[in-house]
């Protein structure tokens, strides 16, 4: 057999071998030795597919040694190499080989700049966003429907609708895939009247919808007055067929879960044969917000009897419920499962798990928990500071503080809130006061309800009363009436019935069915022989679903 023939059957060979995607490792390297000795080391069509397999088998650094190698990059050569490293959410080597691209004698193409937006939303990189856009429109290709889908999709994600839809009416030609998009996009930011709306133009252009345009729609509805309208989607689909297919069946569930209509969202479970993990958890994380708490357990417990395996989101939200129920026994269980299946290196399952053993009263627990853990962030961080505040241990929660803020983690809102937490259950006024200003001039976060809620009660809690007062003022009209309920709360310990009057007054202006607050005051007003005030709040309680509810306790052991 002569040298000729023989490279003729290695190249029929690896072009065979070349057309599987399901590549090892080592037959990439074999493959990629082949190219050298029949000289094809050089052909884009191939290096393109050989770096592709190394991205596949996550060798970036042979893909890219591979790249740097070859002496004439194609457009297609580029677009394997920023996509591998996109694949693998490596976003900001991605965007630097872009960057090389538009200075190359090779300029992106649709599929370029389609990888890189997806990559710069994936980041949340807004600045990056935009900057690709602008390639875009200076490029000579114009925007057209790939790239112009996933603009759409990446403003939409970052919650910049307005600029999807700018994208969306620049397009002239408006397929099925796009109407997805937008819609989907709407119904991302729970804009279900916008997506109603495009789905009815869509169909009046002739464009005949699909299941993902159905997921897109129901996405929309979050809340239980849109009901009825996200029971009308569901007789549509219904009537089209949509409801056999999987991801329409899966958004139903997590439709009607949100709108808190759990009867409706087990009727569509249950019609499935076999529902994915999102389904299961859609309906499990409905019934934990819907605070019916055992049955989401059961639920959990029935997948893991079906051979489901868990995700760190759902553990996490079972693990809230269990912290809600304050029963131990079924978050030690649900810990047992994290540590079966290799979710004790998840921060956020650890989070939770930090929480509900502080919640259920173990909070020794929840904090070793927190020192085992292999890698750590702010919200692990929020989770320790929060239950050491819980317990009353404001000195060790500011020096958790101290320590995330040394190993350079950046506080959010829910660190200062767990913080002016902590610092109203211990009494840290000083401490509470810093923490106050530097949430705003060194971090730059604006006080929100929650935070009010806290500072006030800190302050009013130690006889600051005057000033918490003058506080609330200063903020206008639009407070939060839970912020004036604190600063309430605060005059009943200190007998203040004088600012009492005032305080209540605002109370019942912002929500005068709020039944707590009046028995708190008929309370107060009660304690200092005031009955006539006390007869005039109680016969405001004749409704029945006014009354408050008694309060039960319960040891489980």
């Amino acid at each position: 057999m002569n040298v000729s023939h023989l490279m003729f059957v290695h190249f029929k060979s690896l072009v065979f071998e070349l057309s599987k995607l399901n590549q090892t490792l080592t037959r990439t390297k074999s493959f990629h030795a082949l190219l050298i000795k029949t000289c094809l080391f050089h052909d884009p069509f191939y290096t393109t597919k050989i770096i592709r397999f190394y991205a596949i088998n996550d060798d970036l650094t042979s893909a890219h040694n591979l790249f740097n190698e070859m002496p004439n990059k194609t457009v297609y050569l580029w677009n394997s190499i920023i996509r591998a490293y996109a694949q693998v959410h490596c976003f900001l080597d991605a965007f630097t080989l872009f960057k090389q691209m538009i200075t190359s004698e090779t300029k992106p193409d649709s599929f370029t700049f389609a990888c890189i937006v997806r990559a710069c939303a994936e980041r949340h990189d807004l600045e990056g966003l935009r900057f690709v856009h602008t390639q875009v429109i200076v490029s000579d290709q114009g925007l057209d429907s790939i790239c112009g889908s996933a603009l759409v999709s990446a403003y939409s994600k970052l919650g910049l609708i307005d600029d999807a839809k700018k994208v969306f009416d620049r397009l002239k030609e408006h397929d099925l895939v796009l109407y997805n998009t937008m819609i989907a996009g709407y119904g991302s930011c729970g804009n279900w009247e916008n997506a109603l709306h495009l789905f009815s133009v869509m169909r009046g252009m002739g464009n005949r919808p699909d299941g993902y345009t159905m997921v897109g729609l129901l996405s929309g509805f979050t809340c239980s007055t849109v009901l009825e309208i996200g029971q009308g989607i569901h007789c549509y689909c219904f009537q089209t067929g949509f409801n056999s297919n999987v991801h329409t069946s899966s958004a139903l569930v997590s439709m009607y879960s949100r709108c808190r209509c759990m009867d409706s969202a087990y009727k569509v479970f249950d019609s499935l044969s076999h529902p994915d993990l999102v389904t299961w958890s859609a309906l499990i994380s409905g019934f934990a917000q819907s605070r019916e708490y055992h049955k989401a357990l059961n639920l959990f417990e029935k997948m893991s009897t079906e051979g489901r395996k868990s995700d760190s989101i759902l553990v996490a939200t079972l693990l809230a419920a269990t912290a809600h129920m304050a029963i131990l026994a079924p978050g030690v269980e649900i810990h047992g499962y994290v540590i079966r299946h290799n979710l004790d290196s998840d921060t956020m399952v650890s989070s939770a798990l930090i929480d509900m053993y502080a919640k259920c009263g173990f909070l020794e627990m929840g904090l070793k928990v927190f020192d085992h853990m292999p890698k750590r962030n702010i919200v692990s961080y929020n989770s320790v500071i929060a239950s050491l505040g819980l317990y009353g241990f404001t000195s060790e929660a500011l020096k958790v503080y101290n320590e995330a803020v040394e190993r350079g983690f950046k506080p959010d809102e829910s660190t200062f809130c767990a913080l002016l937490s902590a610092c109203s259950h211990g009494g840290f006024v000083k401490e509470g006061r810093e923490i106050f200003r530097r949430m705003d001039v060194d971090f730059g976060i604006k006080a929100k309800t929650e935070h009010y809620v806290h500072f006030v009660k800190l302050l009013g809690m130690a006889g600051e009363l005057e000033e918490a007062y003058n506080l609330i003022c200063s903020l206008g009209d639009d407070v939060d009436s839970g912020v004036w309920g604190a600063l309430l709360s605060c005059c009943d310990v200190h007998n203040d019935s004088k600012l009492a009057d005032i305080v209540a007054q605002r109370v019942f202006d912002k929500q005068p069915d709020r039944s707590t607050y009046k028995v708190m005051v008929s309370n107060f007003h009660a304690a200092n022989g005031r009955w006539d005030d006390v007869k005039t709040l109680r016969d405001d309680f004749d409704d029945v679903r006014n009354k408050k509810i008694c309060g039960i306790s319960w040891v489980k052991i």
